[in-house]
C-alpha cells in the first residue's frame, strides 16, 4: 500500500503539468481572438469579405505572360452587368484613365443610327478578352463579328472534290459590342481586382442583380425615388419603367406642335398617375386621389446630364489672296445683296454685229 502511494506521487507531476499547458494556450487563443474585433472597432462578422485593391502604380512593369493567362482566365465568360450602354456592331466603346468615348451627345447619336447591344443594367456576358500591346480588348455578347467555329474550318477532299462545312454569315453580330482600354505606354504588371477597378465605369462586377446594377448608375435622387416608385419631372423613359414598370395603358395626343405619350397607371377607385412623356423627358406628372383630390407637378424635379454642345464658331477674316472656288467676276458672301436674297445678273455686252460696207445711210433709205 505504501509503495502504491508513493508511486501515484511521482506520476502525478507528469500528469497535471500537461494539463495545465493546455489551459494556457486555450487562454491566450481565446484572449487574442476576442481583442481582435475591439482593435478593428467592429464585430469579427462585420469585417469585409474582401478588401479593395491598390491602384496600379505608374512605374509598374510590363505585364507578365503568367498575368496574361490568369486574366484572360478569369475575366473570360465571366456575367457582369453594364454601368452604360454599349454601342451595337464595330462602333464599340474606349476607356483610358476612367473617360468613356463616345459620351454624351456622340454616343446618343451613335446608338440612334446602330441601335445599343446592351444598356444600363442589363447583363452582359464577356465572350472573348485580348491583350495589345498598350490596351486590352473586352468583347461583350459574343463581339461584333460572328466568329468561326473550330469545326467551320475543316475542309475534306475526295474524289468528287472538296466539301467543307457550313460557314455562318461573317458579317455583324446584332447583340455583341467590345470596349477597349488603353494605358499610358503598355499594358502594365496587375491584379485581376485593379482590373475590376479599371473597368468599373463600363462594368460592374459586384452587383447581384439587374435592378441594383441601374440603381448605381443614377443620380441619389432618382434612386431613393425609384426605390419609393415615384416618378420625378425630369426622369427618363428608363426610369419612370424601374420606378413603375410597364405603363399598362398609353395615350398618344398633341398639344398644339408638341406630340406627347401619357402613361396611366393605376385604376379606379385606386390611385392614378398620369405621366406625360416628351421625347424621352417626363414633364408632366397628374395624380387623382381616391377622394378626388388632384396633384400635378410640372417644375422640373431633378435635372439629368444634358449633352455638351459645340460652341458657335466666329467668322474669321479671309484673307483676300486666299484660294476659292467662285469664277472671275462672282461676287463673294461677303458683298451686301438685295433683301429679296438674289443678286442682279450682270449685263453682257452687245454682241458685235457686222456693219455695211454702204454705212448706216443704206437703211434709212431703204435701198437695201
Amino acid at each position: 500500500m505504501l509503495h502504491f502511494r508513493s508511486t501515484t506521487l511521482l506520476v502525478l507531476p507528469f500528469l497535471v503539468t500537461p494539463l495545465l499547458v493546455c489551459a494556457q494556450v486555450v487562454d491566450s487563443v481565446q484572449t487574442r481572438n476576442s481583442s481582435a474585433p475591439q482593435a478593428s472597432g467592429k464585430p469579427s462578422n462585420d469585417q469585409p469579405v474582401a478588401q479593395a485593391a491598390s491602384a496600379i502604380p505608374h512605374n509598374a512593369p510590363r505585364i507578365s505572360k503568367q498575368t496574361r493567362f490568369e486574366i484572360i482566365r478569369d475575366f473570360e465568360t465571366q456575367l457582369v452587368y453594364a454601368r452604360t450602354a454599349f454601342p451595337m456592331g464595330a462602333k464599340g466603346l474606349h476607356l483610358k484613365d476612367g473617360v468613356i468615348t463616345p459620351s454624351g451627345e456622340e454616343l446618343r447619336q451613335v446608338l440612334t443610327i446602330y441601335g445599343p447591344a446592351v444598356k444600363p443594367g442589363d447583363p452582359a456576358h464577356i465572350s472573348y478578352v485580348h491583350i495589345k500591346d498598350d490596351y486590352i480588348h473586352f468583347e461583350i455578347n459574343g463581339g461584333p463579328v460572328h466568329r468561326k467555329k473550330w469545326y467551320q474550318h475543316i475542309q475534306v477532299s475526295g474524289a468528287g472534290g472538296t466539301m467543307q462545312a457550313s460557314q455562318d454569315d461573317p458579317q455583324n453580330n446584332p447583340h455583341g459590342s467590345f470596349v477597349n482600354v488603353y494605358f499610358d505606354k503598355y499594358v502594365p504588371e496587375m491584379t485581376a481586382q485593379q482590373l475590376r477597378e479599371v473597368l468599373f465605369p463600363i462594368l460592374d462586377f459586384n452587383a447581384r442583380n439587374k435592378e441594383q446594377a441601374y440603381l448605381d448608375t443614377v443620380p441619389p435622387k432618382v434612386k431613393e425615388a425609384i426605390q419609393a416608385h415615384h416618378v420625378l419631372v425630369g426622369m427618363d423613359q428608363e426610369m419612370v419603367i424601374h420606378a413603375k414598370g410597364k405603363p399598362p395603358k398609353k395615350v398618344r395626343e398633341r398639344d398644339g406642335e408638341t406630340e406627347y405619350e401619357e402613361w396611366i397607371y393605376g385604376e379606379p377607385p385606386s390611385d392614378v398617375d398620369f405621366v406625360r412623356i416628351v421625347g424621352d423627358e417626363v414633364v408632366r406628372v397628374e395624380t387623382m386621389k381616391v377622394g378626388g383630390e388632384k396633384i400635378l407637378r410640372t417644375e422640373k424635379e431633378v435635372v439629368l446630364e444634358q449633352p455638351q454642345r459645340e460652341a458657335k464658331k466666329e467668322p474669321t477674316e479671309r484673307s483676300p489672296s486666299a484660294p476659292t472656288l467662285r469664277r472671275p467676276g462672282e461676287d463673294s458672301d461677303e458683298v451686301p445683296k438685295p433683301a429679296n436674297g438674289a443678286s442682279p445678273l450682270p449685263t453682257a455686252p452687245p454682241p458685235d454685229l457686222p456693219q455695211p460696207s454702204g454705212g448706216p445711210g443704206l437703211y434709212a433709205s431703204g435701198r437695201l
